[in-house]
């Protein structure tokens, strides 16, 4: 297994958003979790990037304890996280954004800025570009495009259409199958966008108040009737 949480409960101060989740995501799987709109998803993210401090359980990356570990210690290992609102400097130009990705996975001896190009063109015409005039899919792109250049291990993506123009979410999610297919990475993606989670996922697991209440396989994913249920108030 890449990433694994087993029985992992967080939150904040003493109010548990999350309780007792387990799952697992295998070396090269793209796998999502869906819920509807203030299920626990982006506070599952946090915690399994570090930003938020597991109460209970553990995490599991790369075969390596990593409960205990700081976030920005948890990225210089291989964890590359795309933030919910892409999480891009907006003072910064493109190419000094992507060069904020080097500080991921520390192991690795070439960034790869040039394949990063290669998959967003749109990011090499635009190198000079103030990062906050682009428009919402670009920011996504560069947002994504940021974290590969260090090569992580995992890409944990919080909800990656989000202010993204629709034909661009389909754009997104080609390139992200195309990444992992050509290089195996591993991608955990939270998303609300049906269209996209049945484009792009092999499985998903379903959140809803905090706790997982089902594992959907690739049929089932890409049954409208049955991801609507888990997606529709």
């Amino acid at each position: 297994m890449m990433l694994e949480a087993k029985n992992v409960t967080a939150g904040y101060d003493k109010v548990m958003v999350i309780n007792d989740i387990s799952i697992s995501i295998g070396e090269g799987e793209i796998v999502s979790i869906i819920g509807r709109n203030g299920v626990g998803k982006s506070t599952f993210m946090k915690t399994l990037m570090g930003l938020l401090k597991t109460s209970s359980g553990s995490i599991i990356f790369d075969g390596e304890d990593i409960t205990a570990v700081k976030a920005h210690n948890r990225a210089k290992n291989g964890l590359g996280y795309v933030p919910q609102g892409h999480g891009i400097f907006p003072g910064l130009t493109v190419e000094e954004n992507m060069r904020m990705g080097c500080m991921i996975n520390s192991a690795n001896e070439k960034y790869n800025f040039d394949m990063v190009y290669t998959y967003f063109p749109r990011l090499a015409e635009r190198k000079k570009q103030m990062a906050g005039s682009m428009s919402g899919g670009e920011q996504a792109m560069l947002s994504i495009g940021r974290v590969l250049v260090g090569n992580p291990k995992i890409l944990l993506l919080d909800e990656p259409s989000e202010g993204v123009q629709p034909n661009v979410v389909s754009q997104m999610g080609d390139i992200v199958l195309k990444i992992s297919k050509e290089i195996g990475l591993t991608v955990l993606m939270v998303e609300q966008h049906m269209g996209l989670i049945q484009q792009v996922t092999e499985r998903s697991y379903v959140l809803d108040k905090g706790s997982i209440v089902a594992s959907l396989t690739k049929e089932e994913v890409n049954d409208n009737n049955v991801i609507k249920q888990y997606l529709t108030v």
